[in-house]
C-alpha cells in the first residue's frame, strides 16, 4: 500500500553548549491519504521537532537531520530551501501554535492573507480577495468582509485560530499539520475549532496531523494516534484501540492526568512524576524507567524496541499493561 507520507527512521539533533541535544530519534510513521493521526507527548517529547522536521521548517548548520521523509514519494530532506517552499501551501501545510505571532500585528486580515493567494497561486487581486472571503465563510467566520479589514489584535484568539486555519487550507494541500491548535482557547472555541478541522478534512479529503500534549483533544478527532516520549514513539494504535488496551505504562499515565466525569468530587488527578529524561544523552536503557511505577532492572539496564501486539499495534515496553 502507497502512502501519502512516509517517515522513516527520522532522527533530528541540535548542536547547543551543553552537546548534541537528541530530540527526535529514529522514528517511523506513514500517514495515508485523508488519515487523521495525533501525535501526543508532554513537553519536551519531540512532538513540534517531529512535525517541523518533517514539514522542512529546521534547517541550518547546527541541525542535524538523518532518515528519510516522503511526500507522495518525493525526498523532503534532499530538496533546497526554493523546492521545500514549492511545496509549503500547495501540498503541505501548518496551523501553528500561537496565531498571534503567525499573523502580522501591523497588516489587515485581507491584506496578507490576499498577498499568500497571489504568490501562491497567480491569482489577480481581485480574484485573491474573492477567495479570501470564500476561505473565511468556509472556516465560520461571521462577517467575513468586516474581518478582512481588522487588524489580528482586534480579533478574539478563536477568531485568529479560524483566519490561521483559513490560510492553511486556501491551496488545498494534501496534508495539515496542526501544531497545539487549541492551546490558548477556551473549553467551547477548542470543541468549534475541532469539528471545523474534522469537518475540512472529509469535506477537502486532506490527511492531518494533530500534535497536542493532552490526549482528550484527539480522542474523538484521529484514526490514529501515536505517543511520544523523550523524542522516540512509545506507542502507535488506532485511537480505539489505544484507549481500550493501553500497553506503555506512560500512555497510562497520561490518560490518568485527564479530567472525567465519573470521578468523584475533590478526586486528585493523577501527576507524573519527575522528569523527562535529558536529552543529550545517549539511550541505554528505557526513557520512562525513572518515572515508572511498573519498572524492573531489565527497564533500567536495557533500551526496548518497538513491539507489534500483532494487529498493528505498537508499544514500546517490556512490561506491557494487560500482559501478564
Amino acid at each position: 500500500m502507497s502512502h501519502l507520507f512516509e517517515i522513516e527512521n527520522l532522527a533530528v539533533a541540535f548542536d547547543t553548549q551543553r552537546g548534541k541535544l537528541q530530540a527526535v530519534r529514529g522514528i517511523s510513521l506513514n500517514i495515508s491519504e485523508g488519515e487523521s493521526i495525533g501525535v501526543v507527548g508532554e513537553s519536551g517529547s519531540g512532538k513540534t521537532v517531529l512535525s517541523r522536521a518533517s514539514m522542512g521548517l529546521l534547517r541550518g548548520k547546527r541541525v542535524s537531520r538523518t532518515g528519510s521523509v516522503r511526500l507522495n514519494g518525493t525526498e523532503m530532506l534532499t530538496l533546497s530551501d526554493s523546492e521545500v517552499r514549492e511545496l509549503w501551501g500547495t501540498q503541505i501545510a501548518m496551523i501553528f501554535q500561537d496565531p498571534m505571532t503567525a499573523l502580522n500585528p501591523v497588516r489587515r486580515i485581507g491584506s496578507q492573507f490576499a498577498e499568500s493567494l497571489v504568490k501562491r497561486l497567480g491569482m489577480s487581486k481581485d480574484d485573491a480577495a474573492t477567495r479570501t472571503l470564500e476561505l473565511l465563510g468556509q472556516v465560520r467566520l461571521p462577517e467575513p468582509e468586516k474581518v478582512m479589514k481588522k487588524f489580528p489584535h482586534q480579533l478574539s484568539g478563536g477568531m485568529r485560530q479560524r483566519v490561521m486555519i483559513a490560510m492553511a487550507i486556501a491551496c488545498s494541500p494534501k496534508l495539515l499539520f496542526a501544531d497545539e491548535p487549541t492551546t490558548a482557547l477556551d473549553v467551547t472555541v477548542q470543541a468549534q475549532v475541532l469539528d471545523l478541522l474534522a469537518d475540512l478534512r472529509k469535506s477537502l479529503n486532506m490527511a492531518m496531523v494533530i500534535v497536542t500534549h493532552d490526549l482528550g483533544v484527539v480522542a474523538g478527532f484521529t484514526d490514529r494516534i501515536a505517543v511520544m516520549y523523550g523524542g522516540e514513539i512509545v506507542e502507535l494504535a488506532t485511537t480505539k484501540d489505544l484507549f481500550a488496551n493501553t500497553k506503555m505504562p506512560y500512555t497510562g499515565a497520561l490518560m490518568e492526568s485527564i479530567p472525567r466525569l465519573d470521578r468523584k468530587r475533590g478526586d486528585r488527578l493523577e501527576a507524573i512524576g519527575g522528569a523527562p529524561p535529558d536529552p543529550t544523552l545517549d539511550r541505554t536503557s528505557c526513557g520512562f524507567a525513572p518515572r515508572c511505577k511498573f519498572a524492573q532492572d531489565k527497564c533500567r539496564n536495557e533500551h526496548p524496541e518497538l513491539v507489534d501486539a500483532g494487529n498493528g499495534h505498537l508499544y514500546r515496553c517490556f512490561y506491557p499493561l494487560g500482559v501478564k
